[in-house]
């Protein structure tokens, strides 16, 4: 089961899949925040500022020295007076001034203020449902200046959005009420100053969403911009050529005002909303908003980095493919930030998270394909094979099936069953396979428990060595207890067939030690791991001369075990190939 699943599904398919996830969450921007985050990170950078924009901030000193908001309103027509005769080319008064005030006076003198200047802007505010919907920004209210203030301003909405995770990054450029446009108080006071310089406002082709909104280029964070203290302003001589041409913005620069929000500069430190509109007003006159680029440019992107990622992490290693998920990243925000430059915003979270979602899923895949192809292995080669041999296959894969061997010591043994043909005579054939089975089942359990390699079957034949492919501590001693253990095991087997068919069979053993050539022989297309030399010609000579129920030593394995085997000496016997005798033991026990 797990080699089909193992060819069911390929990396490519794995990678597909990703890559469908993943560009449904791109197109649904299904992790905004995060996303709107990473790139307050790596896509802001400061810039320089207008130095025609200039704010005057309601702050804590001026509260401390002018008492407590809200002022009377005569103070800020002071204030008016003073920056018209100072000849500033527009007065954006960020302060809501929807209901008259207590003293008419004070609201005739505000009025008079702004009628002798010629360019004030001050602000309105819409009110929307919570079903508005994209393409449809239409107010339910909007709330407005006094009456007679009304009459003699421009006014521009100051309505800011901000994202859901509470960072003010764009701004909502227009919306309709009563089926007429109200434009921010941004716009208008960027075109009150392109008016007052004579040039006409481009306002067409600001790039702004389904909801109106735009992407705020900000050139820093908080206090950024050219500020005055209000009260400095109105009490202290400052030089009328300091605000003569410039747009100067009144408006709310402490905490305690609650007009403050945080921003892709800083979102520790709030700027003050006073600030965001000279952020927008330079955008405006420098023509530097930003815009995301078209939904199929990052789905291409996507496509892009799933199969650069799949091309790579498919064929290199682990470590090397970190490399390369790192250059992948590493590349995709160096374009990033220079397509910014040029005024587009390309998705980073997306196309970031994909390739590293693509290294782990293919790692793992790997990894279970490996488990796979390892189990599948030694399911299949350890019923032939020894389960060292497939070991060795499995962890030094292609250079431990090349052709070759090396020369080292082993202990070589070869065990026949005797009188097994006469026995096959009495024996219908699948009693004569089920016999031989139990047999040769003995004999692989025997050398396996001993860490002995099953080399091979040759009939009814069994071939095994000690100390090969790995190292075997004590390994002609280890042959022996397998011996042992083969003959004893053979007894129980013995008596059942005498019961059954009235004749049993025995083991012959041969053991040798010495050396031998042992790896993968054969050709490049079929190949054996076996051991080849005299050490296991002369093995396979015990065996041939052993008789029923007789294990033979060589001397060279009696002198490795002498201390621990009970063993009788038999003398030289002569072996087919060999000119000279060997001297031959016969194992009579293990101590």
């Amino acid at each position: 089961m797990g080699a089909k699943i193992s060819l069911k599904f390929r990396p490519v398919h794995i990678v597909l899949f990703i890559l469908v996830v993943f560009v449904i969450l791109s197109n649904f921007n299904s992790f905004e925040s995060v996303e709107s985050r990473l790139q307050d990170q790596i896509l802001q950078t400061k810039d320089t500022v207008d130095s025609n924009i200039i704010i005057i901030g309601i702050d804590d000193r001026s509260l401390e020295k002018l008492g407590r908001w809200p002022w009377s309103r005569d103070i800020l027509a002071k204030m008016i007076d003073k920056l018209t005769q100072a000849k500033a080319a527009v007065i954006g008064i960020d302060i809501m001034l929807s209901e008259k005030a207590r003293d008419q006076y004070e609201d005739a003198a505000l009025v008079e203020a702004v009628k002798n200047s010629w360019n004030v802007v001050v602000p309105v505010v819409g009110v929307f449902n919570q079903y508005t919907r994209a393409g449809e920004m239409k107010a339910e209210a909007i709330q407005v200046p006094f009456e007679e203030l009304m009459q003699n301003v421009e006014t521009g909405h100051i309505n800011i959005i901000a994202d859901k995770d509470g960072t003010v990054r764009k701004t909502l450029n227009s919306f309709t009420y009563n089926d007429q446009e109200t434009k921010s108080f941004a716009i208008k006071i960027y075109e009150a100053y392109m008016k007052s310089t004579g040039k006409t406002a481009q306002t067409g082709s600001i790039p702004q969403d389904a909801w109106n909104r735009a992407y705020i280029d900000f050139a820093g964070g908080a206090g950024h911009f050219a500020y005055l203290s209000f009260y400095d302003v109105l009490e202290k001589e400052i030089s009328p050529e300091y605000f003569q041409d410039a747009i100067v913005l009144i408006g709310p620069h402490t905490v305690g005002m609650r007009d403050a929000y945080y921003t892709p500069m800083d979102h520790n430190t709030p700027m003050y909303g006073v600030e965001i509109h000279a952020n927008i007003i330079q955008n405006l006159l420098r023509n530097s908003f930003k815009q995301e680029i078209p939904s199929i440019a990052n789905i291409f992107i996507l496509i892009g980095v799933a199969f650069i990622s799949l091309w790579f992490f498919g064929r290199l290693s682990p470590f090397k493919s970190v490399f390369i998920l790192i250059s992948i990243i590493t590349v995709h925000i160096i374009a990033s930030r220079l397509i910014y430059s040029k005024g587009y915003i390309v998705q980073l979270f997306y196309p970031m998270l994909l390739t590293a979602v693509t290294y782990l899923t293919l790692l793992a895949y790997r990894y279970i394909e490996e488990l796979f192809e390892r189990k599948r292995v030694t399911d299949v080669f350890g019923r032939y094979v020894a389960p060292q041999v497939v070991s060795q296959i499995l962890q030094n894969g292609e250079e431990g099936l090349k052709l070759g061997g090396t020369r080292r010591e082993i202990t070589c043994l070869f065990v026949d069953i005797r009188g097994f043909t006469p026995l096959s005579e009495k024996a219908q054939p699948e009693e004569v396979v089920n016999i031989l089975n139990d047999y040769l089942d003995l004999c692989a359990q025997s050398i396996f428990r001993y860490g002995g390699t099953l080399d091979k079957f040759i009939g009814d034949a069994t071939m095994a060595i000690f100390n090969a492919p790995l190292n075997l501590e004590d390994h002609a001693f280890k042959a022996v207890q397998t011996a042992w253990a083969m003959k004893q095991g053979s007894e129980k087997l013995r008596e059942a067939l005498i019961k059954k068919f009235g004749r049993g069979v025995q083991f012959g053993i041969g053991i040798n030690t010495g050396l031998a050539v042992v790896g993968n022989i054969g050709t490049s297309f079929r190949m054996d791991y076996t051991a080849i030399g005299d050490t296991v010609n002369t093995s396979a000579r015990l065996e041939s001369n052993a008789k029923p129920g007789q294990i033979l030593l060589s001397q060279s394995t009696y002198e490795l075990v002498k201390d621990r085997v009970l063993a009788t000496a038999l003398g030289e016997i002569k072996v087919k190939g060999k000119e000279q005798g060997i001297q031959i033991y016969q194992l009579e026990g293990v101590r």
